[in-house]
This record gives C-alpha cells, structure tokens and sequence, in this order.
C-alpha cells in the first residue's frame, strides 16, 4: 500500500517520483531486476482484477537459523490475507508488467494488522537470489545495533520509487490514524490506530512504492531507527525498528535482528537500541512533551480532522517540547488552543496519511492507469 499499484492493461508504473534532500537516481534503477535491498518486490498474489501492487524489500535481518527480508505486512503479507510460504518476487509485479519477477523468499511471518502497533512481515530469503551480507542500495550494509528515533535526527532511506533520500524526524512518541484498503486497488478502507510511531516532516522523502523501506541514521554508522509504511504529500510515518523487531520475533518464535549471525543487543527481545545520536530535546523535554500528548491525543483526535498528535520542537523556542498536531487540509475542525497540558501547539496541515498512494495527487493519476498504491 505504501507501495504502488498499476493498472493491469499498462505495461509499466507511472512512478510519482519527487527528488529528496539527497538522491542516487531518483528510483529508477531501485525498479529494476536487482540483488540489492531498498528495491522494487512484494507478494506475487497482491494482484486484483484491475490493479497489481509492490511495495520496497527494505533490509535484510536474520535469527542465527535463516536470513529474511524484512519490509511491511501490507507489501509482503497482503494486508494480513496471505498465507505462509507464498511467494516473494523481484521486481515486484508493478515493475514487471504485472507478473512475477525472480522468486527471491517464501513469506514466514507478519505480525497482525490492527493488533501490534506495526505494519511488518518477513520472509525467509530463498539462498542465491539476494546479496547475503544485506546490502541495501545506495546505501551499503546497516549496522548492526538499532537507534532510537529523534526530534531532528538526520536520517536516510532508499526505496523503490523515490530511490535514496535523506530528511529528518520531525516528531516522535506520535498517535496517528492511518488509511488502507482491504485488496489491491479495491476493497473497502479502513483506518488502523498507531501510537508513538515517528514522523519525517517532508514533501520529498518518499512516495507511495516506498513502503517498506529501512530508515537508518545518515552517517557512516548506518544505524536502523524505523521500518517506513504510510505517509501523507507532507509526512512519513515509520515503526520504531525496535518495536518492529520485537513484534516480528514474537510472531516467528526466535529473535531477529541486523546481526545476520543471529539477533544482537537492542534487537528483537526489546532490548530498546541504543539512545539517538541526535537530538534537539533533552529527555525531560521529550516527557514533558509525552506527558501532554499522552493526556491530550484521544481527545484532540475525537475530531475526524485531526490525524496525528505527536512530540517535536518548538519552532519559536528551540530546545523545548511542542504537540504536533497534523491535521486534515481543507478540512474544518474545532479550535485548537496554543497550549495544552503546558506544552505549546503546533499545527501541520497535511492530505489525509495513507498506506498506498501519498505524495500523489489525491484521487490518482489521470485515467487511474497507474497509481501508487502499496
């Protein structure tokens, strides 16, 4: 979903591709046949009567007994309608003219939908087809230890559609409400209730095709922070990875994580990661800004208008705490005052943040021939 979908009768996507902060090539060689991570992939049944869908096969994680690839419940999964061992190809169906690229891994395990505060899968990587030492393109092997997401933590991402891209949190310990749909470009929609997911505030970080991309630091460290699935013309939305990890080891039975030998400190057991390397908010303003949220979020987000409330800075006086409430552009909604729970507001207008399709013009490409979907 925070992928892409492309008519049937089209013979290739009509990626909506909008450069970012930094970028190899825009997602172009990201769609082809490849061994790398940070590609085009996903289920070979995530097709309908109309549409096919793909998202990104974001990294490679591993429990000391078999490798995985790891990317989002909606891409691997289908939106928590697959069964165990169905096939995993790349390029995903998008990018091949709707049928299988090369079978690259049987789908293992996915944590429900609605259920564990994430949107992941793994499947089990089938030996040959993809780069084992996890090299994720553009960007090269992640590190092994994880680190926790930060108010202005500069990171980095490549991904099926808008290639290599780098930005920065914008906000963390966020509630959101996120849009999917139940089949490949039909079905009906549903909403999905996250809490403390992180957000990278941006029009150009990524786009609908991206959805399971790795979100790691950018610097040589290449530490993981989150496992990217849903976004907004404006806004990302990523898993903490270490929830992530923890989610998906629970589900498989064994612990999972960057080490490819086998798990590792901070990953899959809720080991927590290590602290961020970055941040502009001291811990006590991170709880002060969490404690406000924590009291404000359900009742700010009773308005259907208001589809995120999370922690990030203050912009008239950097160092403390804000509630960033996004909000529904065009959309009228009830007054929001400048202080909650004595923590400054601010309010990020925003189109509605979805699993399939942002960072496209709402209502899909003309003709709906091609629109981003997973």
């Amino acid at each position: 979903m925070f992928g892409t979908r492309i008519h049937r009768g089209t013979l290739a996507a009509l990626a909506v591709v909008l450069a970012g902060t930094v970028s190899a090539d825009t997602g172009a060689n990201h769609q082809q046949p490849s061994n790398q991570f940070g590609t085009s992939g996903g289920n070979v049944n995530d097709i309908t009567r109309a549409f096919c869908c793909s998202g990104t096969l974001g990294a490679l994680v591993g429990d000391g007994q078999a490798l995985y690839i790891l990317s989002n419940n909606h891409v691997l999964a289908r939106t928590n309608q697959a069964l165990p061992d169905e096939d995993v190809s790349q390029p995903g169906l998008i990018d091949n003219s709707c049928a299988a690229g090369t079978i690259v891994a049987d789908l293992t395990a996915f944590p429900p939908l609605g259920s564990t505060n994430v949107d992941a899968a793994v499947a089990e990587l089938r030996p040959g087809t993809m780069d084992a030492t996890g090299v994720i393109m553009d960007i090269g092997v992640p590190g092994t230890s994880t680190v926790a997401p930060a108010v202005d933590l500069s990171v980095q991402k490549s991904g099926r559609t808008t290639g290599h891209t780098a930005g920065t949190i914008g906000s963390i310990n966020t509630n959101v409400r996120v849009q999917y749909q139940q089949n490949c470009g039909s079905g009906k929609k549903f909403m999905i209730n996250y809490t403390n997911q992180f957000v990278v505030d941006s029009s150009s970080f990524s786009a609908g095709g991206d959805s399971g991309s790795l979100i790691v630091t950018n610097d040589a460290n290449r530490s993981p922070v989150g496992l990217l699935f849903a976004g907004s013309s404006t806004t990302t939305i990523a898993n903490p990875i270490d929830e992530v990890l923890t989610r998906v080891s629970a589900t498989l039975g064994r612990s999972v994580g960057f080490d490819l030998s086998g798990g590792g400190p901070g990953q899959g057991g809720g080991g927590g990661g290590r602290p961020s390397l970055s941040s502009t908010l001291s811990a006590s303003e991170v709880a002060r800004g969490t404690r406000a949220k924590d009291i404000h979020a359900g009742p700010l987000m009773a308005d259907p208008a208001v589809l995120g409330v999370g922690v990030g800075q203050d912009p008239t006086a950097p160092g403390q705490a804000a509630l960033v409430i996004y909000a529904a552009r065009g959309q009228a909604r009830a007054a929001i005052a400048r202080e909650l729970g004595g923590v400054r507001t601010r309010v990020v207008e925003t189109d509605p943040i979805v699993a399939y399709g942002w960072n496209s013009a709402l209502g899909g490409v003309p003709s709906c021939k091609a629109q981003p979907a997973r």
